[in-house]
């Protein structure tokens, strides 16, 4: 018999996750960014800006690749 879902009371303050499905592109580089913004789910905003700098860069650079290749 399957285990019942388990639910998680949220701790007031807490972020919560949004659950939001990763759909892999194909492309390494992109699928790469992907992830590492689908690994911010739950954790507190401050530190998402690091993250979204770099992915940025990250995108623009495999786009600035494509122009070059």
């Amino acid at each position: 018999m399957p285990e019942p879902e388990r639910r998680t009371v949220p701790v007031p303050g807490e972020p919560l996750p949004l659950g939001v499905e990763l759909t892999p592109t194909g492309h390494p580089a992109v699928d790469a960014g992907l992830a590492r913004l689908a690994a911010l789910d739950g954790v507190p905003t401050d530190a998402h800006v690091a993250v979204y700098e770099d992915v940025h860069q990250r995108l623009a650079d495999t786009l600035a690749a494509l122009d070059r290749d």
